[in-house]
């Protein structure tokens, strides 16, 4: 697809940036729906309907004290298009450009149709669309990050191959500089969430936090050639999502409450931080306060 021109407000570099989110209650459905799908999904176990939707008011109400946007995503109504439970984690469905949208192909079956709805999405509200990576590639969301406005890192791992990562290269054209591809570990397996961003989230554009055991050295070298400090996230606070952090602005952060050395020294490294509650939307789901939002405009971390 060509490129638009002029782009609309959610691709001017903006702070505070729009957040696409989707609420608990829409992408969770019904009790019956969590039933039928937790364990197909992945989710270590069924979220509590209800107190999902309570925490996840509470995750709102965080992103807007810390100045947030925030954009909601429709319900999808019809469960036979492959938009379930995993919806929750908007991410994963679309890569965000200086040019428009890149709407992923999910390297997890189960979620083939989230990208389609998110599409619908961003065509009745006017946000352009770039282009969409078609089979054989898999890219998904959370194995991209920008380091800054001209450098992009994609995850190669078990949901985003070479193709997706090909296709990836060739849409975004001259409007990068860097394109960094970073190789993913095993770790647990195809069927486990890893994403690039299990193992770091961009703080600012001098600031990441890192799991630095399952980093490749090439990579963590080359943020640190960067001027990149790194917040490393002890072991006993990785599984518990201590590494999955979300900048609403530079230095301004959600986390997964729970990772208090993390948290300390974000804070030492200048960041103000508020944690949430993240058994039933983040723990069990596998994705934490970046999975949980899709910025719309092109920053560090997006």
């Amino acid at each position: 697809m060509g490129r638009p021109d002029p782009y609309p407000p959610f691709f001017v570099e903006n702070r505070p940036d729009p957040l696409l989110i989707k609420h608990a209650r829409d992408a969770f459905g019904d009790e019956g729906a969590v039933a039928a799908e937790w364990r197909a999904l992945n989710f270590t176990a069924p979220p509590n309907l209800a107190r999902a939707i309570g925490d996840y008011d509470m995750f709102l109400g965080c992103l807007k004290r810390l100045g947030a946007t925030l954009v909601p995503l429709p319900k999808t109504t019809d469960k036979t298009t492959g938009v379930g439970l995993d919806s929750i984690y908007v991410r994963d469905a679309s890569v965000i450009t200086p040019h428009g949208v890149i709407l992923c192909r999910m390297g997890k079956p189960q979620r083939s149709g989230e990208p389609a709805a998110q599409q619908a999405f961003f065509q009745s509200t006017g946000i352009p669309i770039l282009g969409a990576i078609q089979p054989p590639g898999t890219l998904e969301g959370g194995d991209v990050t920008w380091l800054d406005d001209r450098t992009i890192v994609v995850g190669r791992g078990y949901r985003t191959n070479d193709d997706g990562i090909r296709q990836l290269r060739e849409l975004l054209g001259d409007s990068v500089d860097e394109f960094i591809v970073v190789p993913l570990p095993h770790w647990r397996g195809r069927g486990d969430v890893f994403h690039l961003m299990s193992i770091i989230s961009p703080i600012d554009r001098d600031l990441a936090v890192v799991y630095s055991p399952l980093m490749p050295v090439p990579f963590r070298e080359r943020l640190l050639a960067r001027g990149i400090a790194l917040v490393e996230v002890p072991d006993e606070e990785f599984e518990s999502m201590g590494a999955n952090v979300l900048a609403v602005q530079p230095r301004r952060c959600l986390m997964v409450a729970g990772n208090p050395k993390t948290r300390g020294r974000l804070e030492q490294a200048g960041a103000v931080v508020i944690e949430y509650d993240g058994a039933e939307i983040s723990l069990k789901g596998g994705g934490g306060p970046t999975c949980l939002t899709r910025p719309l405009a092109v920053r560090v971390g997006a």
